[in-house]
């Protein structure tokens, strides 16, 4: 086995048609580092780094030489580790048009649809959009009218669903992706650059940049197709490839993976948007390759997935086995799997993890997976490969054992399908998230089956079964109180309502949990909703136990159900058609006419340059700030923890660095000047004590993130934590005199002739962060005589110039500050960017070296953070119309 691996070749793959070939790299670079600082595509960006925002995004394709096919999937480049894509084709949105040679159509519709402003996002949506629109293209649907493609209405908006954007708003991005679809509603296509009201449809698409079925653009190039496309050499790569159980056992126990040396087991690497890395491996295992573990199959008995298959495949397999006459019970099964699974991640995630992968984190890490809850539920049962051989345990066995080993390795799951018969068979899943379609963990998830039969009365459980999970415990967990009381008995509104009492037992999150009472009531509703319908509610109605229920008699359930499975059918639609209409006049033409915004072609095609995407000088130096975790309290000291990922580290900056004649001021606001660094008290949590600079970001990030600091609280007060702690300690923001509010009116008056008064009430707001897409991020780059050059993602780069000047104690001429564009701001980019290009510059003038600084969105979180709480006290006076008459703030 360790012969074959030698006999490897080296990386290579290719980007929008280029080829690279690469003899050695850290295993650990991800697609998005590589593509950033070592190509000049720089239209993937650095948004979360979490696989959550889809700024990322790129498409991602291999060749199958067997079928002679290629497979085109879009996927997060800042989770995908370059090691994993030996032999495929990247292609970026610079890939699909560019100035030069011209744009795509989805770039153009784009740019006339008005779906980009500050164009930070808008790269990864177009290949999003344009992963799904190849494999559309692909599919077996009847060819489309001239203009069209065989996508959707519906699967359109689905391409974008994981992409975020806080500029634009989605309405119009979601029309220029509707453009494709031959099945779009004229009246859903809203404001454009590209036609007038009035113009017919047939107007409408001849005036539409074209796009052409049959000139399929090539994905892959023909050069590749003869590269090795498995095997990298071991001796220059720690990145291993077994084909085959025993190739991955004997890799298991060989020399590699002994003698303390660390190993990683990989598939799509998706797992490090959620867990972050601060440590490197010794040695990578890609297990994609072993046949046994990417095979799905299903029978009467049930569905087999190996643990490689990604979440895509399985919802696409499960798609297309439903139509397979496989008993009622396993279409319905197949179909709420399905359904529920495509509101896990996005599909840019999904397309890449791997079901084994998120079951092994829920099981190691406590990871609040749906995947866990809906095999629990459904009684799955897992194999896996131990030092001793093979091992076959229930899901819910598994998840109370410790942690798995590193060396155990999960090789498939079991999905039992109970056969039918005269009784009823039900199964329903349930999920509430912050986002309905995706991209957001649940803050309940839950899988129930049972087996009812109908008699006289009403209907009979003879069997449940109930799975919660997500709801604030280590991992998901069985209602077995609830299945016990509910199991034998004829169910009917007394029963339920027990039932439901138990619920509120049976699901308590763990302390700590946010809204605990919230996740707490919806999986009593769950069970409410699952049980409902099949009780026999016409007595309790009456005697007022459920006021306001709607009746569902038994005969109405039992004439819905269908070849003995019983579904509610609780799906969702997506699309919503409307009608946008906007009134112009000629008075002040062409002032209001549409146009294209200048440059957005240009920002969908990742030509527009951001800070981030300035090239880097040879020598140049990246910054992490190291902040507080306590709210005041004395700096004793900082050390850095050794690690091999914070090797490169060139110096700390403190407040101790800034120049004589300087002073330490990081940022201007109304009230007092804010300083750079904490001196000897660092005054909330979140206060920047320091910045390391290393010589690459992750290794300064890592750096911060691991900092020790010394703190001393014995001798300082106790910190404010509330509005009401800050009026009694009448600790306030000084507001100039300018800003101060004045009365507008009588309002004695208007009190006295309101028809309702609120004479005292009080409004709470909490902190926003304010989530630009673009993190924090500058450039300082020293110059001749004493200069420098600092390019700032500020929203106010005239008061960033002052305090630079004054942080570093220079003449105003000495300093230039360049913001060309900011990838989103909202006013976060105002005050709160100060700090970061001022630290930067104070960094570059020390160390005389060019520094740039990308906040982690972590980081940026806490330092940032937003819009403070608030606590507003008002009277109001208002007429029975609703027209105010008085307010008092």
């Amino acid at each position: 086995m360790e012969e074959r691996q030698k006999k490897g070749g080296s990386l290579v793959f290719a980007v929008n048609g280029e080829r690279f070939e690469l003899p050695c790299i850290d295993p650990s670079t991800t697609l998005l580092q590589f593509l950033r600082s070592q190509t000049c595509f720089k239209s993937p960006k650095l948004g979360c780094g979490e696989g959550g925002c889809g700024a990322c995004v790129v498409l991602v394709s291999k060749y199958d030489p067997k079928l002679k096919k290629v497979e085109d999937f879009s996927v997060s480049s800042c989770l995908t580790l370059l090691c994993s894509l030996n032999g495929f084709s990247i292609t970026t949105s610079e890939g699909l048009g560019n100035t030069r040679d011209g744009f795509h159509s989805i770039h153009e519709r784009f740019a006339g649809f008005h779906a980009s402003q500050c164009g930070f996002c808008t790269p990864g949506m177009c290949m999003s959009f344009f992963s799904a629109l190849v494999n559309a293209d692909k599919g077996n649907k009847p060819n489309p009218p001239p203009g069209f493609s065989k996508l959707t209405s519906s699967e359109a908006e689905k391409a974008i669903e994981g992409n975020l954007c806080r500029c634009t708003g989605y309405r119009p991005i979601a029309d220029a992706c509707k453009t494709f679809a031959a099945d779009i509603d004229i009246e859903d296509w809203g404001f454009n650059a590209f036609w007038k009201n009035g113009d017919s449809k047939e107007m409408k698409v001849s005036k539409l940049p074209p796009y052409d079925t049959t000139k399929n653009f090539n994905t892959y190039p023909e050069f590749l197709k003869s590269e090795s496309t498995t095997n990298l050499d071991s001796s220059r790569y720690p990145w291993y490839t077994p084909v085959s159980i025993e190739d991955l056992q004997g890799l298991l126990n060989s020399n590699v993976t002994e003698n303390g040396a660390s190993f990683k087991l990989v598939v799509g690497n998706t797992g490090t948007g959620y867990y972050k890395e601060t440590q490197r491996y010794d040695h990578y295992i890609d297990l994609r390759y072993v046949p046994e573990l990417s095979i799905i199959k299903r029978d009467q008995a049930g569905i087999d997935i190996g643990s490689t298959v990604t979440i895509y495949k399985l919802i696409s397999f499960l798609k297309e086995e439903s139509k397979i006459n496989f008993g009622s019970y396993g279409k319905l099964v197949s179909d709420k799997l399905a359904y529920h699974m495509e509101k896990i991640a996005s599909p840019f995630v999904r397309n890449s993890a791997s079901v084994g992968g998120n079951l092994v984190m829920a099981q190691k890490n406590g990871f609040p997976s749906d995947i866990a809850t809906l095999f629990l539920g459904l009684c799955a049962t897992v194999s896996l490969m131990t030092r001793h051989g093979l091992v076959k345990l229930t899901w819910e066995e598994l998840l109370s054992k410790p942690p798995l080993d590193s060396r155990i390795v999960l090789l498939s799951v079991s999905i039992p399908f109970k056969k039918d018969r005269n009784s009823k068979l039900l199964f329903e899943t349930y999920r509430a998230a912050p986002r309905s379609h995706g991209n957001a963990l649940a803050y309940v998830n839950a899988a129930f089956q049972a087996d009812v039969s109908l008699c006289q009365n009403g209907f009979l459980i003879n069997y449940i079964r109930l799975a919660f999970g997500a709801y604030g415990t280590k991992h998901a967990t069985r209602a077995k109180m609830i299945e016990g009381y509910l199991t034998g008995k004829m169910l009917n509104i007394h029963v339920l309502y027990g039932a439901l009492k138990l619920v509120k037992l049976a699901v308590v999150p763990e302390d700590g949990t946010l809204h605990p009472e919230y996740r707490s009531s919806l999986a009593v509703s769950y069970v409410f909703e699952f049980l409902y319908p099949f009780t026999d509610a016409h007595s309790a109605l009456s005697g007022g136990l459920f006021n306001g229920i709607n009746d569902i008699s038994v005969e109405k359930v039992f004439k819905s159900s269908k070849d003995g499975c019983i579904s509610q059918g609780r799906k969702q639609t997506l699309l919503y058609s409307s009608k946008q209409v906007v009134e112009s006049s000629t008075e002040y033409y062409p002032v209001g006419e549409p146009m294209k915004k200048v440059g957005a072609a240009m920002q969908a095609a990742g030509e527009a340059v951001y800070v981030d995407d300035i090239p880097s000088r040879p020598n140049c130096l990246y910054g992490a700030f190291i902040y507080s975790t306590k709210a005041l309290a004395g700096v004793k000291g900082i050390q850095l923890e050794s690690n091999q990922l914070t090797d490169g580290v060139a110096a700390v900056i403190t407040f101790k660095d800034i120049p004589i004649g300087g002073a330490n001021v990081g940022a201007i606001r109304f009230s007092d000047p804010e300083p750079l660094f904490a001196d000897d008290l660092v005054r909330y949590a979140g206060d920047r004590i320091a910045v390391v600079v290393a010589d690459s970001q992750r290794s300064a990030d890592v750096a911060a993130r691991m900092a020790l600091v010394e703190y001393d609280t014995a001798n300082v007060d106790s910190p404010i934590l509330t509005v009401e702690e800050a009026v009694e300690k009448s600790s306030f923001i000084q507001i100039p005199p300018f800003l101060y509010p004045k009365q507008v009116g009588d309002f004695s008056k208007g009190m006295a002739e309101a028809d309702h008064k609120i004479l005292s009430a009080e409004v709470r707001l909490g902190s926003e962060y304010y989530f630009y897409m673009e993190t924090q991020t500058a450039l300082a780059v020293p110059d001749e005589d004493n200069c420098m050059v600092v390019y700032t993602s500020s929203q106010c780069p005239e008061s960033a110039h002052r305090v630079i000047t004054t942080c570093l104690g220079v003449p105003k001429h000495n300093i230039r500050v360049i913001t060309r564009r900011v990838g989103g701001g909202f006013g976060g980019k105002g005050v709160r960017a100060m700090p970061v290009s001022t630290a930067c510059a104070l960094a570059a003038y020390k160390l005389r070296r060019p520094v740039r600084i990308y906040v982690n969105r972590n980081a940026d979180m806490i330092m940032t953070g937003g819009r403070h709480p608030m606590k507003v006290t008002y009277s109001v006076g208002f007429k029975s119309s609703g027209k105010i008459t008085a307010l008092h703030l």
